[in-house]
């Protein structure tokens, strides 16, 4: 006869496969978290924090049109050539604005 354990179960096989499949539900379908919280002192609203999370797959993202990583400087490296194209765009203009101005410049200040 054997008398059942009052230990929990060990983490096996098991546990670890359904934790998998667990996280391939959440990132295959994707988890929304939101709240807000709001602090108010004599019917003056003195905080808002607004507080949404998203969990899922990067494809399941873009299917929900969520890309900003896509355009961010600092997360991809198209977004960062863009960004040194674009600014390089504006230097250049810049620079030619201040060409035409320098011979008035100098017209100018000839005695």
């Amino acid at each position: 006869m054997t008398t059942p354990s009052r230990l929990p179960d060990t983490y096996g096989q098991g546990s670890s496969a359904n934790l998998a499949d667990i996280l391939e539900r959440v990132l295959d379908k994707g988890v929304v978290i939101a709240g807000d919280i709001r602090i108010n002192l004599l019917d003056i609203e003195l905080l808002t924090i607004k507080l949404r999370l998203v969990v899922a797959s990067v494809d399941k993202a873009k299917e929900m049109g969520i890309d900003w990583w896509e355009s961010d400087p600092a997360l991809s490296s198209r977004a960062r050539r863009d960004e040194l194209a674009r600014e390089n765009a504006e230097l250049r203009e810049r620079l030619a604005r201040l060409e035409e101005l320098e011979p008035r410049r100098a017209e100018e200040e000839a005695p």
